[in-house]
C-alpha cells in the first residue's frame, strides 16, 4: 500500500511563500505521476500541479503559473510545491496525490492515492 504524507502548510500573509512537501512511502509504476490538488471551503477540489518521476515534466493550472513550482527528489521519494507570491484565493487544504502512467492528468478520478491534506491559509 502506498502512503503519502504532506507537510509544510501554515498561515502566511499575502505575498509570502510556503513550501509543501509530500513524502511517498514507495515509488512504483503506480505512483509514476505525482500531483498537488487543493480544496477551498465550499468549493470543489481542483488540480494545481503535476510532475512525472520519470522525466520531470510538469503541468500547472493557469492561476498558479509563474508563482508555484513543483519539483521532485528521487533519492528522498519526495515531491515539493514551492508557492510564492501567495494570494488569499490560494487559501485551501492542499493534497498530494499519485497515479500510474505517464500522462500528467488534471482529473481527480485518475489519481489512485491521496494524502491527508495540509492547510494553507493566506491572510490579506
Amino acid at each position: 500500500q502506498v502512503q503519502l504524507v504532506e507537510s509544510g502548510g501554515g498561515l502566511v500573509q499575502t505575498g509570502g511563500s510556503l513550501r509543501l512537501s509530500c513524502a511517498v512511502s514507495r515509488r512504483t509504476f503506480s505512483t509514476s505521476v505525482m500531483g498537488w490538488f487543493r480544496q477551498a471551503p465550499e468549493k470543489e477540489r481542483e488540480f494545481v500541479a503535476a510532475i512525472s518521476w520519470i522525466d520531470g515534466s510538469t503541468s500547472y493550472i493557469d492561476s498558479v503559473k509563474g508563482r508555484f513550482t513543483i519539483s521532485r527528489d528521487n533519492a528522498k521519494n519526495s515531491v515539493y510545491l514551492q508557492m510564492n507570491s501567495l494570494k488569499p484565493e490560494d487559501t485551501a487544504v492542499y493534497y498530494c496525490a499519485a497515479k500510474k502512467g505517464v500522462v500528467l492528468d488534471t482529473a481527480i478520478r485518475t489519481y489512485d492515492y491521496w494524502g491527508q491534506g495540509t492547510q494553507v491559509t493566506i491572510s490579506s
